[in-house]
């Protein structure tokens, strides 16, 4: 998930970036005059001139919408680009847990993936996500089930307990708390159309 997310990032602002340099590498040797391709109804500032001029400016800033539009859209702008670069320094490096042997380590990645595989191989799951948090000495592992339609959680619990007494004993010096969320798949209805 992390690789596919970076190389995504990655190839994002490649082509973002590509694009405006070729724009801009166009605009700038070609000499064309974009101008004259403008709609209908864009207004036209003339030679020297800018689009919005001080007048121009001063006018939509007497009218009421003006400023809180500003600002809302400045704030929400901000939001969105804070949020977005905490997700992505959040689901960066994950911790590695110590273990009790000399110069061990386990990467909290590679313990997710393991419960995720036993727990999708139980029967009547049909999809699970792991996540596991590590404190200092405590580590919670938080398992997200779906099951099939016809599948109640009574039914799969036991095989999920032994899983988590599994987890817990492997991970002996450290106390491990196991919480279990249950989903279940819809049932495929047909529609008519």
């Amino acid at each position: 998930m992390q690789r596919s997310r970076t190389v995504l990032n990655r190839t994002a602002l490649a082509v973002v970036g590509l694009v405006f340099l070729l724009g801009g590498v166009w605009l700038a040797l070609t000499g064309a005059s974009w101008a004259t391709r403008l709609p209908a109804w864009w207004p036209d500032a003339g030679p020297g001139t800018v689009l919005v001029d001080r007048s121009g400016l001063a006018e939509l800033r007497t009218t009421g919408w003006w400023t809180p539009f500003v600002m809302a859209v400045s704030i929400a702008a901000t939001a969105l680009f804070a949020l977005w670069c905490f997700r992505l320094l959040r689901s960066g490096v994950r911790p590695s847990v110590p273990l009790p042997t000399p110069g061990g380590t386990l990467r909290t990645r590679a313990l997710e993936d393991a419960v995720t595989r036993h727990a999708a191989g139980i029967g009547g799951v049909t999809r699970c996500r792991t996540r596991v948090l590590a404190r200092q000495k405590q580590l919670q592992v938080q398992l997200h089930v779906w099951l099939r339609p016809d599948v109640a959680p009574a039914a799969v619990l036991p095989a999920l307990a032994e899983l988590a007494d599994r987890t817990e004993t492997s991970l002996t010096p450290y106390t491990v708390r196991t919480r279990v969320h249950f989903s279940a798949r819809s049932h495929g209805r047909p529609h008519v159309r």
